[in-house]
Order: structure tokens, then sequence, then C-alpha cells
């Protein structure tokens, strides 16, 4: 292993960069380079050293020792890299990038063909992660024919290694049929955001006992149809609690407590990209907000002031 070299563009866990180091090699001057070892044990607090590939037995694997998945949202490529540079067992390019990428109000308007893109974009730059693609509304729930060849489409299209549908009984068909022709799927109970015209908002889900036993029996109808995860979103503790131990698929929970077997946060959420959302089940890691606006800001003072660029920017 000291024989391979890689470029070392670590920063130490305070202040300074690492000494610059030169080394010919393979008849290049490299720049800062290190042992591959090394690199590793420096980066170790903020970059995976695990970088075989997240597979849908891998997942099922946690789920029954024990080992919580964590999973997080993304939409481009620059983001898919650092989400999955920091070590996420999967991402998720959900529909909502139709509010969190283009303003929309809801999840609706997004098409195949937008997913694709996103999708495609993601795929790129993950490396490590297993990478989920959401079926937009209206791409399954026309037919199970209309809902093959829009997942094959996607599959083709993109290089993802699962694809996720919101409900249950209702599209049990089309979820064997896509399991039957090969293509990974993880499911998506309690608040389903493609219904929220029928729930008439985005509330807690299941708070009846009727809808409590459908949301149970919906569970495990997608777990002996094949499925491989479900999403629970925003559902009682207590209830995503006792779904996930009748399941042996993995339940990915968002909103549901933290004895589902793993979670998923939206990272634009998470990150506070934003200020108007902020529901109980999330937590916020950072305040890009404020991070990124103070920065921008900087830079239109040094620009209107002529600071930048000075003469060590300029050419």
């Amino acid at each position: 292993m000291s024989d391979f070299y890689i470029w070392h563009f670590a920063q130490k866990r305070h202040e300074s960069y690492q000494p610059l180091h030169y080394k010919y090699k393979f008849g290049l001057f490299v720049y800062n380079c290190v042992p591959l070892h090394k690199f590793f044990k420096t980066m170790a607090e903020y970059l995976t050293t695990d970088k075989k590939k997240v597979t849908v037995p891998h997942i099922k694997k946690m789920k029954f020792s024990g080992d919580k998945i964590s999973m997080l949202t993304s939409y481009d490529f620059t983001t898919a890299s650092i989400i999955d540079a920091a070590g996420v067992d999967m991402i998720l390019v959900g529909d909502s990038a139709s509010n969190v990428m283009a303003g929309n109000v809801d999840t609706l308007p997004i098409t195949v063909d937008e997913m694709i893109y996103h999708a495609r974009s993601v795929v790129r730059a993950a490396r490590h992660a297993l990478v989920v693609c959401d079926m937009p509304f209206g791409s399954y729930q026309v037919s199970r024919e209309d809902a093959m060849r829009n997942a094959v489409r996607i599959m083709k299209g993109t290089g993802v290694d699962a694809l996720k549908l919101e409900g249950g009984i209702e599209i049990i068909d089309t979820v064997k049929s896509l399991v039957a022709a090969g293509i990974p799927v993880c499911g998506h109970l309690g608040l389903t955001p493609q219904s929220v015209n029928k729930f008439g908002g985005y509330g807690l889900r299941a708070k009846t006992e009727a809808e409590a036993d459908k949301l149970v029996s919906d569970a495990e109808a997608l777990d002996t149809a094949g499925c491989f995860a479900v999403v629970l979103e925003k559902v009682p503790a207590i209830l995503a609690e006792k779904i996930t131990g009748k399941l042996s698929c993995a339940t990915i929970g968002i909103g549901a407590g933290n004895r589902t077997d793993g979670q998923v946060l939206v990272y634009s959420d998470m990150l506070g990209m934003n200020r108007g959302f902020c529901p109980k089940f999330l937590r916020r890691y950072a305040d890009l907000y404020k991070i990124m606006t103070e920065a921008v800001g900087r830079y239109v003072a040094d620009v209107k002031s002529s600071d930048f660029p000075n003469s060590e920017e300029s050419y």
C-alpha cells in the first residue's frame, strides 16, 4: 500500500494545512502526496474509509445486524459528492426535488424526464452510497404496464440502484412486477406527499386505529412483495417500532421515532439552507443559510469596493 500515492488536500483538524511536499513518482512531480494508508487515517473524521459500494443485500444485512442506516436526499452532482464522501449509506433522489430545486409547492409537477436528469447527476457522484430514485406522480399509478415502462426507462437512463414508490396494497401488483424484473423497490407509507390533496395537508398519519391497522397491513404486504426497504413518514413512533419488528425488510423513518432501522432527511433542511420549514422531527446540523448569505454579502461588498480581485488574484 505504501507504494501508492494520491493527492492530499487534507486540512488539519484546526487551523493550518499540511506542509507542502513534492515527490517524483511515475515520471511526475506529485504535490502534497502521502501514502494511501496515511491519507485515510488523516481524513477518517470526515471522509468515509469504506469505499465499497453499498448494495441492496448490504442494506438487508444492516437490518439484521442492528447497524443503523443513514439516508439523505440529493439532486445534483456537487452535493451528492459531498454527501457520499461523508459516508451516508443511501442517497435518495426524491421527488422533493420539485420543491427544493424547482420551487413548486408540492411534489406533483415533477416529471420522469426531470427525475432522470437529477438521478443521473447523483449517480455520477455516488461511489459509496446506494442510490434510490423516486418514481414521480403519474408514472406508476395508471397501470402496471405503464409503471414497468417508466421504471425500466429510469433504471436504464440513470444507473440508480433502486426505485421508490408510494402506496401500499393498491400498488402491490406493480411492486411484484418490478421486483420480478430485477428492479429493487423501496416502499413509502404514512404521509405520502404524492397524496397530499387526498390527505388535505402534511399532518401526522395513522392517528386512528383503522388507519394504523391499514398501515401495518400495507407494510407487511410490501415486505412480502419483495421490497428491500420501506420509508415510514410522519407516523407515531410506537407504530413505527411495531412495524419495524414485523418486517424482514429495513424501515427508514422520517418523523417516525428512532426505533426504525434507519433515518432519512432532506439535505437542505438538515443543513439549514432555508428558514421556513421547521417540523418537529427536523434536526438542523448547520446554518448554511447564514453562512451563505454572509459569504455572498462579503463578495458583493468586495466587488463594489474594487477589493476583489486584488493583485494576487489577477493574471
